[in-house]
């Protein structure tokens, strides 16, 4: 527990000053919530695919604070809110250093079922806030229902990890798909 602190709540203190509240697409205690979930969920043996949509979740939320850093700094460039989006889900690339790639058949992409659900999450997680901010405006700037803004995101990544739970990524792909060896047999005939 020492460990999860250490990793989840310095962050958390050093970035919860890094932009107004009103402002704020994210709230310290959403973030630490969901990155020690991460771990909690690893230790239990969860499929990589929903601890992926949270993962991607977690950092689509770090992009959000890096882009609320980067209007404090008032440092402004073209396209700077999908560069550092992009950059920081990209992260999910490091955690390559340590296990091993495994591209499967995932409809029609062929990605490692982490990185796809990873990807996914990130990209839930960030139309469902433009989504609740959308909402908001529509009822004169007030939210529905008292704290709709943290409802909303997690519930859309719980659903999403309710169906990657009984519809796993990492199960087997069809017959042929993704076996090079089969493709080398194609290609010898």
């Amino acid at each position: 527990m020492h460990k999860l602190l250490k990793i989840f709540a310095v962050p958390a203190f050093v970035l919860g000053g890094a932009g107004k509240a009103l402002a704020n697409p994210a709230c310290a205690v959403c973030t630490v919530a969901v990155g020690a979930s991460l771990e909690v969920a690893r230790r239990y043996g969860v499929d990589d695919a929903v601890v992926g949509v949270w993962a991607g979740a977690f950092l689509a939320l770090m992009g959000y604070w890096l882009i609320l850093w980067f209007d404090k700094k008032n440092w402004h460039f073209a396209g700077r809110d999908f560069i550092l989006m992009a950059l920081s889900v990209a992260v999910i690339g490091g955690m390559y250093v340590e296990i091993p790639y495994q591209a499967r058949v995932i409809g029609i992409f062929y990605l490692d079922p982490l990185l796809f659900s990873t990807v996914l999450g990130a990209l839930t997680f960030i139309y469902v806030s433009k989504f609740y901010q959308w909402m908001k405006a529509k009822n004169g700037g007030h939210a529905h229902f008292p704290f709709e803004k943290v409802v909303l995101p997690v519930a859309a990544l719980a659903l999403l990890s309710v169906y990657f739970n009984y519809y796993p990524l990492s199960g087997q792909a069809p017959a042929g798909l993704g076996d090079t060896a089969a493709l080398y047999q194609f290609s010898e005939k």
